[in-house]
């Protein structure tokens, strides 16, 4: 098991970061669990999160994967990109404030060039929901933020 923070595995800060902790992980998945606060950031009024949300909440568990393997190989955690989702099914339309959900996210695919596909589901009594997240890590992010920004300068200098 671990001990990091979820701040020095997650490129997110504050009250951005929804998952509470990590309850385990090896070579191939990761297990994260939270409670629903019906304080939270995206909380309806009757302090339920809505499902689409649970989308954030996979994609945060794959990137505190990403976080826990370049913390055991002691590289730096580095910035990942959420390209997509295919097939997010849920069954509930909120999370019930109070609601302890445990996210599994399983890769099936990870290539050299920094792209994945997860398997994600999210489980509680009575909730399910899953997804399949295609991911973009890229293998320099610096130079890519880079470029990408140079990019855009340079179409905003064209008009």
């Amino acid at each position: 098991m671990n001990d990091w923070p979820l701040a020095e595995l997650l490129p997110h800060a504050g009250d951005m970061i929804l998952i509470d902790r990590i309850l385990g992980f090896d070579d191939e998945q990761i297990r994260t669990c939270l409670t629903v606060r019906p304080d939270g950031l995206f909380s309806l009024p009757d302090g339920s999160l809505p499902a689409w949300v649970g989308l954030e909440l996979m994609a945060q568990s794959v990137a505190a994967f990403a976080g826990c393997h370049a913390r055991q190989k002691g590289n730096p955690v580095e910035l990942g990109f959420l390209l997509g989702t295919r097939r997010f099914e849920c069954n509930v339309e909120a999370f019930p404030a109070g609601s302890e959900l445990t996210v599994h996210g399983i890769r099936s695919l990870e290539d050299d060039n920094g792209m994945g596909v997860f398997e994600c589901h999210i489980d509680a009594p009575g909730i399910h929901a899953s997804a399949r997240l295609n991911v973009f890590r890229p293998p320099q992010p610096a130079a890519y933020l880079d470029q990408t920004t140079s990019g855009q300068k340079r179409e905003s200098n064209d008009d």
